[in-house]
């Protein structure tokens, strides 16, 4: 775990057993209007994000900004580090999206690109979820979706296998985007995407299809 990780306290302005107000519905993520109300929700925690840290912000303050009763939170989310994780799954959705098809058409260099000209944009953003208690979210997420887009590219022969691939893509990637945003002096977008692509994404494909051992097996060709 990285070193500047850590998990936000409590609102010291908020009810300390703000636990018992959670009541999730059992019908809640189907629901019209659940969907628009956690929209609103993770909408409004993006607004507050942007202007102060997120131990500044109350959930009373998430409230008042997407428009809900603060009962209605609790319906959607036990804690404000909850809704932060919904965030952070969504920033990660929306990156996958935008990343996958320029790699699988294989222009890797061209989705490096893409993904740190996000992060750049939503720099704050992702700043603060990365630094402020969702890095874990993030990383499942990533993960979970990169698992999902793996297995629909697997071959049976892949080497190394594609799993650990996955999961050394995934957590090289988290690093290198940590690593970046915390620089004084930050590579451009296109020398990032170069190591992105030459360092982490590279090794993981195009090599061997079979695996050493099977490999050894083979008959040589004369």
């Amino acid at each position: 775990m990285s070193q500047w990780l850590y998990w936000p306290q409590f609102d010291r302005h908020e009810p300390a057993k703000q636990m018992a107000h959670y009541r999730p519905h059992l019908k809640t993520a189907k629901d019209a209007r659940a969907v628009r109300t956690r929209s609103a929700l993770r909408d409004a925690m993006l607004q507050l994000l942007a202007l102060k840290p997120l131990d500044k912000i109350t959930i009373l303050d998430i409230c008042q900004t997407a428009g809900v009763g603060y009962t209605t939170f609790f319906r959607h989310h036990a804690t404000k580090e909850s809704l932060l994780d919904d965030v952070a799954a969504g920033e990660i959705a929306h990156l996958i999206g935008l990343t996958v098809p320029i790699a699988v058409a294989e222009d890797v260099h061209a989705a490096g690109v893409a993904l740190f000209n996000y992060v750049n944009e939503h720099r704050k953003l992702w700043s603060t979820l990365l630094t402020g208690g969702a890095e874990a979210a993030m990383r499942n997420e990533f993960l979970r979706l990169s698992r999902e887009v793996a297995a629909t590219r697997a071959h049976v022969y892949d080497w190394p296998p594609t799993d650990i691939s996955t999961i050394l893509v995934v957590s090289s990637t988290v690093e290198l985007v940590s690593w970046w945003l915390q620089q004084k002096k930050p590579l451009s977008i296109e020398d990032v995407a170069v190591i992105y692509e030459r360092i982490i994404i590279r090794p993981h494909i195009g090599g061997d299809r079979i695996p050493p051992a099977r490999a050894r097996r083979q008959p040589r060709s004369r």
